[in-house]
């Protein structure tokens, strides 16, 4: 098992198979762009937040069906950005880039369905498709190894004949550089730049004390300074993107960001809030039981952010590099309620099991906590009353 911390590894495909061919690079991918410091929480969410590695029955790959079904929602919106973008320029090479592509089939699935739609759109224009260079980014922990392991059936159900796509695992934080100047012409990103670069520090006072406590996320019994830490979070974390993809994305070029979201500035009742709180409860039971420390669960938070769209622009329009070609907003509520409350929890567990051992040890009873979290989730959710959104928005490079 090769380690990912601090290396690119690179898998070159032909699409016939003929030749596959690995790379490896020691490079070390620090920022200078204000990247937290080194003595932040942020280097423990670099270190040790990752999908649950695998294909087994508790992994990410067999627990990501719902955030497929999302992607899936919005993704004709991805499809026709990039089709317009090769119209536009025909190309005889593009450059696309997977930010958090995470691991299991929901990336490589879209992946194709890009390079389908350019495809589609060459026929169109009766002209040569182009080639392709796809990179796969995510945190280094993340399972690329099991990613690598598909690539021959996506090429086999690519049937792309002759041309070349070319495939990239790129491990490293988005909110550090991960690619050379002007070098990107696509950029991607499912369900990801809704996470933090860290748990907001202003969640815990002068002496270090949780000042949210018996809360994982902004809730309705948290002081409204909770949800000013994350606002705040969020804003310096976004504004870092933009700046960092504006350096790597030529001129022209586009980025479609999917992620959660919610319904105004002011609306904090939503489905993912939700999911938090009722979490939250699950650790409260554990604690009343003797199971875990009290003190520990206060001081485990989720670094996460769920923006309006109001924030978005706002954060886009005082950077100044992109223009909002488009946006939209897609309520995902009857979604999130059809399915069963223990499939939720299982999907839950597979995103936060790694934070939570990297918080409390192995020690923890995760199974314990997850089934309880699964019991509780079955009995509220019918019940409960919240809107849950996701959104999607188009950027263009201008400046």
């Amino acid at each position: 098992m090769v380690a990912f911390a601090a290396l690119l590894y690179i898998i070159t495909y032909h699409v016939k198979g003929q030749t596959t061919k690995g790379l490896f690079r020691e490079e070390q991918r620090e920022e200078s762009l204000n990247m937290p410091s080194s003595d932040s929480a942020a280097m423990d969410v670099v270190k040790a937040f990752h999908m649950k590695e695998g294909v087994g029955e508790t992994s990410y790959a067999q627990n990501s069906s719902l955030q497929m079904r999302v992607v899936d929602l919005m993704k004709h919106i991805t499809l026709s950005t990039i089709a317009d973008l090769y119209i536009a320029r025909t190309p005889p090479h593009l450059a696309i880039a997977d930010l958090g592509c995470s691991s299991g089939p929901n990336s490589l699935s879209l992946i194709k369905e890009i390079i389908e739609s350019v495809d589609e759109a060459c026929h169109r224009l009766d002209r040569p498709p182009p080639e392709f260079t796809v990179s796969l980014n995510d945190l280094p922990a993340n399972d690329f190894n099991s990613m690598f392991l598909s690539l021959p059936e996506f090429y086999k159900k690519l049937n792309r004949g002759s041309q070349s796509v070319f495939i990239a695992g790129v491990p490293g934080s988005f909110y550090g550089r991960l690619f050379p100047s002007n070098s990107l012409d696509f950029i991607h990103s499912s369900l990801s730049v809704h996470w933090l670069s860290q748990v907001p520090k202003d969640l815990f006072d002068e002496n270090g004390k949780c000042i949210n406590k018996g809360n994982i996320y902004i809730s309705p019994t948290s002081p409204p300074s909770v949800a000013k830490a994350y606002e705040k979070q969020f804003e310096e974390d976004f504004n870092l993107f933009l700046r960092l993809r504006s350096v790597e994305l030529a001129l022209g070029g586009r980025m479609v960001l999917i992620m959660a979201g919610r319904g105004s500035r002011d609306s904090w009742g939503n489905g993912i809030t939700f999911l938090w709180d009722v979490l939250a409860q699950a650790f409260s039971i554990m604690v009343s039981l003797g199971k875990v420390e009290e003190e520990k669960v206060n001081r485990y938070k989720t670094h996460f952010y769920t923006p309006c769209v109001e924030e978005i622009k706002e954060v886009v329009e005082r950077e100044g590099s992109f223009v909002m070609d488009k946006w939209e907003m897609f309520s995902t509520s009857e979604m999130l309620r059809r399915v069963d409350g223990r499939d939720t929890a299982r999907s839950i567990k597979a995103i936060q099991e790694s934070m939570m051992v990297d918080h409390f040890g192995e020690g923890v009873l995760i199974e314990e906590l997850f089934e309880l979290y699964g019991d509780l989730l079955q009995e509220k959710m019918q019940e409960a009353k919240f809107e849950c959104f996701n959104m999607v928005v188009v950027l263009r490079k201008a400046a």
